[in-house]
């Protein structure tokens, strides 16, 4: 079943804020990704982003609250303006294409549905009404 949960941007300190959140929510974090995890010849991390999390993801009931740091390189969130997306999980490769395609249409794409380095097949893009979404197929996940 297609799940949508929110997605939060951070300029740093997303561990922080999701350690916070935790002590108020409880539970525990299922995926804990730092950009030193996902650093290859084609995806080079710089030493002062390797700590920083690319995604955190802290289960709230039957949601899911996931966030990251958006890395030096794309310049700092507007916390007014871009601080959150929709992100929506799916279960397979045909329902992400078939949403991604359907949403995306007369919008921007941010990046193109593809096979990512930490595993996922996902794309991100603002639809023609400026709202931010990102689709994730995660064939490892099981939630």
């Amino acid at each position: 079943m297609t799940a949508i949960n929110p997605w939060i941007n951070f300029n740093g300190n997303t561990e922080e804020a999701f350690t916070f959140y935790k002590s108020v929510f409880g539970g525990e974090f299922t995926k804990i990704i730092r950009f030193k995890d996902i650093s290859s010849d084609e995806f080079p991390v710089a030493e002062n982003e390797a700590e920083k999390i690319m995604q955190i993801v802290l289960p709230i009931g039957k949601n899911i609250l996931i966030a990251n740091d958006v890395p030096e390189i794309l310049g700092k969130t507007n916390e007014n303006e871009n601080r959150s997306k929709i992100a929506i999980s799916v279960e397979s490769r045909e329902e992400a294409d078939k949403l991604f395609n359907g949403l995306s249409a007369g919008g921007q794409i941010e990046m193109p549905i593809l096979d990512t380095p930490w595993g996922s097949y996902f794309g991100m893009f603002r639809d023609k009404y400026g709202i931010e979404w990102m689709v994730d197929f995660d064939p490892n996940y099981k939630g």
